[in-house]
């Protein structure tokens, strides 16, 4: 997973490069902006994860940049004020900002605001993406054969992997071999060697990572995390098991229009 882009909006360069660097080292990457015209081109050109927007931002005014922004994206932000801006904070949060720092803030303080709204923003976003998934599972037909498991779709007969946010995610023919492998097999264990000749690979030796290595390149794909693997998991001293639950949904034909 990319890292998250945060666009800095201010027309202080000592603040945009103060931010840069904190958020830098703990992680992000940082784009920076310093008026509409350059806030709505790093749009275009990065997807922007969180904007942290100055309130006063000289012959431009950040409510109103705000405003905008929100009318035609939904992307998250933090609106920065003056210490007494209280009316500006305010107006700021009712024009759909998602959270505000106040001038002077302390760097510790920002990178704990912009990680609790990119948590909260996640959460929503799942809810939404699997409440829509519930929604078509229940009252949408569908024209092919689809596994759902842990907000993602897989169509084997159009060989997509529908991700969390509704996003065509590309995989190798191999990948998706082994994937349909697991999600016709979920909770069993499957060995090295069932796993080569299932999805009709060479020849398995003990001392071959081509299973493994494989394994890893899925799970990048489909983990929330990676590193700590929820959905494939190893089986010490056998192999892997798919241990998320597979709900299968056969085609069902279109409603008949009426004459």
């Amino acid at each position: 997973m990319s890292d998250p882009h945060i666009l800095v909006v201010d027309d202080d360069a000592k603040i945009r490069t103060l931010l840069r660097n904190v958020l830098e080292g703990e992680g992000f990457a940082v784009i920076e902006a310093a008026s509409m015209a350059e806030i709505l081109q790093a749009l275009e050109d990065h997807s922007i994860s969180l904007i942290t927007l100055d309130i006063n931002l000289g012959s431009e005014n950040g409510i109103d940049l705000a405003r905008q922004l929100r009318a035609q994206s939904a992307v998250p932000i933090i609106m920065v004020t003056g210490k007494d801006d209280v009316i500006d904070r305010v107006v700021g949060l009712e024009v759909g900002a998602d959270d505000y720092i106040t001038k002077p803030f302390h760097v510790r303080e920002v990178l704990a605001r912009i990680r609790s709204v990119l948590r909260r923003t996640q959460v929503v976003q799942e809810a939404q993406t699997n409440e829509q998934s519930d929604q078509e599972a229940c009252n949408g037909p569908t024209t092919s054969k689809r596994y759902c498991f842990d907000g993602l779709t897989v169509i084997p007969a159009e060989f997509q992997l529908i991700d969390r946010t509704g996003t065509d995610c590309a995989l190798t023919s191999g990948d998706f071999k082994l994937l349909d492998v697991f999600l016709t097999r979920p909770k069993r264990v499957l060995t090295r060697d069932q796993l080569m000749d299932l999805t009709g690979g060479i020849e398995w030796s003990p001392l071959d990572r081509t299973v493994d290595n494989q394994v890893a390149r899925l799970r990048k794909k489909i983990e929330r995390d990676p590193s700590e693997p929820k959905l494939i998991k190893t089986v010490r001293g056998m192999g892997y098991t798919f241990a998320c639950n597979v709900q299968v949904l056969e085609p069902s034909e279109e409603p008949a229009k009426s004459a």
